[in-house]
């Protein structure tokens, strides 16, 4: 006690507090000052007294309830971003698949333009060449040789005949082979009738201008004639006169 009060004196005639005389005598350990720099209290007492009235401080409760109200507003952002991406997605897929439909009818539709388009070019070109045909098969049926110089021409023009008749079957032209068969108008071109009983009416009894095909199409109708029947002749009256009265 006596060094107690001594050191009580020695302090207060060295100006020296009273907290620092307690701390140094007191045996507990020497407690945190509340303003020293660093310390966890300073902090928050300080955040406390800085922070705005309408500040709330966070706590566990919520701070927890806080994160998950921004984590639903965040998907929910991404959940409609999705959404409007999908509904683009399927706008462009549908004005793809329309454009590739428009561009395959329109390939399609081109395609078959240039078919009938040769098609009708190709029907053109050959038909002007059947009179040459004809004029071949007039000479050959008409023309008799008498001679040898005869023969060498009549051979010479039916070598080409027959060099234009093989060019048109390999471009695919048949001719009509109408004899004896019923008559079609999508075929034949009646010119003339002959009454007959030997073959049924309507039946083709020769084929005067040959017709062809082309492909499977008509290229040109065949000039024929057609039995008809064959009409009795009414026998005649006799005209007898009156007897003359007596």
């Amino acid at each position: 006690m006596d060094e107690d009060k001594q050191i009580n004196n020695t302090s207060q005639q060295l100006g020296e507090p009273t907290e620092v005389k307690q701390a140094m005598n007191s045996d507990s350990p020497v407690p945190m000052n509340a303003n020293e720099p660093g310390s966890e209290v300073t902090e928050q007492v300080a955040d406390a007294t800085s922070a705005p009235e309408n500040t709330v401080i966070p706590t566990p409760e919520n701070g927890v309830a806080a994160t998950q109200t921004v984590d639903t507003a965040a998907l929910a952002q991404m959940s409609q971003q999705i959404e409007s991406l999908k509904a683009q997605l399927e706008e462009r897929s549908s004005q793809y698949m329309r454009i590739a439909a428009d561009f395959e009818n329109y390939r399609k539709r081109t395609i078959k333009e240039k078919e009938d388009l040769e098609a009708q070019a190709k029907r053109n070109a050959i038909t002007e060449l059947l009179p040459v045909v004809d004029n071949f098969e007039r000479a050959r049926s008409q023309i008799k040789p008498q001679n040898d110089g005869e023969m060498g021409i009549h051979k010479s023009y039916q070598g080409v005949y027959k060099l234009l008749v093989d060019s048109l079957k390999r471009l695919g032209v048949s001719p009509m082979r109408p004899e004896g068969q019923p008559f079609d108008p999508n075929l034949h071109e009646a010119v003339m009738r002959e009454p007959t009983d030997e073959y049924p009416e309507g039946t083709v009894l020769e084929e005067l201008v040959r017709g062809y095909y082309l492909g499977d199409r008509v290229l040109r109708h065949a000039m024929v004639k057609v039995a008809a029947p064959k009409e009795d002749t009414p026998s005649s009256e006799e005209n007898q006169s009156p007897p003359a009265n007596g």
